[in-house]
C-alpha cells in the first residue's frame, strides 16, 4: 500500500497512527527472497529476523556490505513477516544492485528499538541498549562470521520507531556503522557529538506522529558539533515520508558510497 505525498493528519489519526507508529497494515505476502531466521542469545532471549542475501557465487572472496533495516511500531509482533511491510523493493535493490546483505529483524510487541518516550519533544539516550537492539547487534556479529561481509561497510536505516533506533545506535556505537538513514525519528540532541559518520535524515513537515522538530533539532545539533549531515524535509507530507525516500535512487547510492573511517 503506497500513500500519496500529501498525507493528511486526519487520515493518519483515522488509521490509528500514534507517536512513533508506522501504521498498522496487513501483513505482506510471503517472500522467499527473505529467509526466515531466529536468533537466540545465551540467556534464551530470541529475535525473529529475515535475511536477504546477495549473489555471492560469482566471487566468493569478495566482501559485501550489510544493511540493518529497523521497522516501525506498527510492524512489531511474532509472525516474522510484518517487518517486510515497508521498503521491500528498496531492500531488494540494495541486494541486487549494491550486493548487500540485508537484515530485517522484528521487534516484539511491547518492545522498542530504543526504549524512549515517543511523546516527549526531547529525550536522553538510555544508559543501556534495548534488548531488541542488543539482539540485532548479535545477529550482525553472527552473520559476519557466516558470510563474507565487509566490516567497514555496515549500514543502518530505520523508519519511525526504527528512526529512533537508528539515531540511538549510531550515538551508542559510533564505531560500528559507515553511514545511516534515520527516517522520521529522533535522538538525544545532547549526544549529537558522538555521531561521527555520514547521516541522511528524512522527515515530512506535516508529520502528526513524530514531530518534524525531532529531525530538525538532531540535524542542527550535529552541525553545531561540527558534523555535515544531509537532511531532506518533504513539504506537505505526513508521517509516511519513507515511501518517498525509498523511491529516491540517490538515497541508496549515497548510503553505499561510504566506508567506515573514510576508507
Amino acid at each position: 500500500m503506497c500513500f500519496p505525498r500529501c498525507f493528511p493528519l486526519t487520515l493518519a489519526l483515522t488509521l490509528g497512527w500514534t507517536a512513533g507508529h508506522a501504521g498498522a497494515q496487513a501483513a505482506p505476502a510471503e517472500d522467499a527472497n527473505f529467509e526466515a531466521r531466529t536468533h537466540t542469545d545465551s540467556d534464551g532471549a530470541t529475535l525473529l529476523y529475515r535475511l536477504l542475501k546477495p549473489d555471492v557465487s560469482a566471487a566468493a572472496e569478495k566482501k559485501h556490505p550489510l544493511l540493518l533495516f529497523l521497522h516501525g511500531a506498527g510492524e512489531r509482533g511474532a509472525d516474522n513477516k510484518a517487518q517486510l511491510t515497508w521498503g521491500r523493493e528498496m531492500m531488494k535493490t540494495a541486494a541486487e544492485k549494491y550486493g548487500a546483505f540485508v537484515i530485517v529483524p522484528q521487534c516484539p510487541t511491547g518492545k522498542k528499538w530504543a526504549e524512549v518516550d515517543w511523546s516527549k519533544s526531547t529525550h536522553e539516550m538510555p544508559e543501556k541498549v534495548s534488548e531488541s537492539m542488543g539482539l540485532a547487534l548479535e545477529v550482525i556479529a553472527k552473520l559476519q562470521k557466516e558470510y563474507p561481509i565487509d566490516p567497514d561497510r555496515l549500514y543502518v536505516m530505520g523508519l519511525s520507531m526504527g528512526g529512533y533506533g537508528t539515531w540511538d545506535i549510531i550515538q551508542r556505537r559510533p564505531d560500528l556503522f559507515a553511514a545511516a538513514v534515520p527516517i522520521c525519528g529522533g535522538g538525544d540532541e545532547k549526544a549529537a557529538d558522538r555521531i561521527q559518520i555520514p547521516v541522511w535524515a528524512f522527515h515530512g513537515d506535516r508529520d502528526g506522529a513524530v514531530p518534524v522538530s525531532r529531525s530538525r533539532n538532531m540535524i542542527a545539533a550535529i552541525k553545531a558539533a561540527g558534523g555535515k549531515p544531509k537532511y531532506t524535509e518533504y513539504p506537505g507530507v505526513g508521517h509516511n515520508c519513507w515511501s518517498t525516500a525509498f523511491a529516491d535512487p540517490e538515497m541508496l547510492k549515497w548510503l553505499f558510497s561510504h566506508k567506515r573511517d573514510g576508507k
